[in-house]
């Protein structure tokens, strides 16, 4: 007798009929003889209805309000599927994220999960068939009402399973796995069977959406294995795990943008010790997430300071940027909204020479200008004019995935 965490997207519990197949679907697995716990979003389109509500009532609303209010949509769900099981003979209970006792930090609309009392899930198991807990949220030291962010369901799920010590994680959605590149793009795309923990963080820290960053980091930190897999059929999806379990390393495994990115600049900043950190840290104390950073040459002791935020924060940093540049006595501040990053990822890049030049070379031969470039041991990423995204994409995969190896 094994113990599944299994997770479900608000597509999969989208309407009655999807409820009544993931409780079908949670039964198969009680019925093999496993405890399972069920990690539920809300239904589709139900956080952004509730989100739209309150700013339709307030513009910029409180943030701790929010989470009360969007956290709702977990409820709904997690108890409509508990509803649905026990009307099928199976003994299930629904928990929101404080009856389970999941602690975070209090950063609002997008905490950190602090810990989780397994104790609690364990009791509930004793007594139940099932237990169907409340994804994306949690509650603070004060009691609080916390969410995680978008994608937070799958940061639970995982969290879950590591302090409960699951023999996996499956993570059900409307994919049927982890592919090479988003295949409605690219239709040479093909779906992989297992991928490693780095390379999947990086993919998700890169645009790919099958699952969100905090939960691959959990993953790999206490070893969860995560199984990616479709709502819809049977089928076998991707395995998300350890580097040593991984098939083969080939040069790359995926393909991805990031249509979330936007570019700042910053003028004409004085070329002097500290302006640097007089630029980053103010955006740090705003809890804004800063990705690429390019400084360009001095001239006449001033430079260009260029870097990249997600779209939500650069909504909110206009007035915060103009300050910081007034502050630091830099000529203004211009915001470029119309770009994306395209990124290559694997972990056959280590070893192999030559890959960043080769994905610049492909993107040269289509005549794509690369604005900026940011590189790690197994990723190489540019920012590019965002008319080019599907062109570049489909490029990429097909220079370094056409074939079954990518060397």
């Amino acid at each position: 007798m094994g113990l599944y965490v299994q997770k479900f997207g608000g597509t999969s519990v989208g309407s009655p009929d999807r409820i009544r197949a993931v409780a079908e679907r949670i039964a198969a697995t009680q019925r093999q003889g496993h405890h399972v716990i069920a990690v539920v979003s809300a239904m589709a389109g139900e956080t952004d209805r509730l989100l739209r509500l309150g700013r339709e009532l307030a513009g910029q609303p409180i943030d701790r309000e929010m989470d009360v209010l969007v956290s709702s949509g977990e409820q709904v769900s997690s108890a409509l599927l508990s509803i649905t099981l026990n009307h099928m003979g199976i003994q299930a209970r629904s928990m929101m994220g404080f009856q389970a006792r999941i602690l975070t930090d209090n950063v609002h609309t997008k905490a950190r999960i602090a810990r989780i009392d397994a104790d609690r899930l364990k009791e509930a198991l004793g007594t139940h068939d099932v237990v169907v807990v409340a994804g994306f949220q949690g509650t603070d030291a004060d009691g609080n009402i916390t969410t995680l962010g978008r994608g937070g369901t799958d940061t639970s799920a995982v969290a879950i399973a590591a302090a409960s010590n699951a023999d996996v994680c499956e993570i059900y959605t409307d994919v049927d796995g982890v592919y090479t590149a988003d295949p409605n793009i690219c239709p040479s795309a093909r779906k992989l069977d297992c991928i490693s923990y780095e390379e999947m963080l990086e993919l998700a820290s890169l645009g790919a959406k099958v699952l969100q960053i905090r939960s691959v980091e959990l993953a790999m930190k206490y070893g969860v294995r995560v199984h990616v897999r479709s709502s819809f059929s049977d089928a076998e999806g991707t395995m998300v795990t350890g580097e040593e379990e991984a098939l083969e390393s080939v040069v790359v495994a995926g393909v991805t943008t990031d249509r979330n990115a936007v570019k700042v600049t910053m003028r004409s900043v004085p070329d002097q010790p500290g302006m640097v950190a007089n630029v980053f840290e103010p955006l740090a104390e705003a809890n804004v997430s800063v990705d690429m950073i390019i400084q360009n040459i001095s001239k006449d002791q001033a430079t260009d300071l260029t870097f990249t935020v997600t779209r939500d924060d650069a909504d909110r940093i206009g007035d915060l940027t103009e300050r910081i540049a007034s502050d630091i006595g830099a000529s203004g501040v211009v915001i470029d909204n119309e770009v994306v990053k395209i990124s290559i990822v694997g972990l056959g890049m280590r070893s192999h020479a030559g890959v960043a030049a080769r994905m610049f070379r492909l993107l040269a031969t289509e005549g794509i200008n690369i604005e900026a470039i940011s590189t790690s041991e197994i990723k190489t990423s540019c920012l590019i004019h965002e008319k080019y995204a599907e062109l570049a994409l489909r490029t990429l995969h097909d220079g370094f995935l056409a074939n079954e190896s990518s060397v």
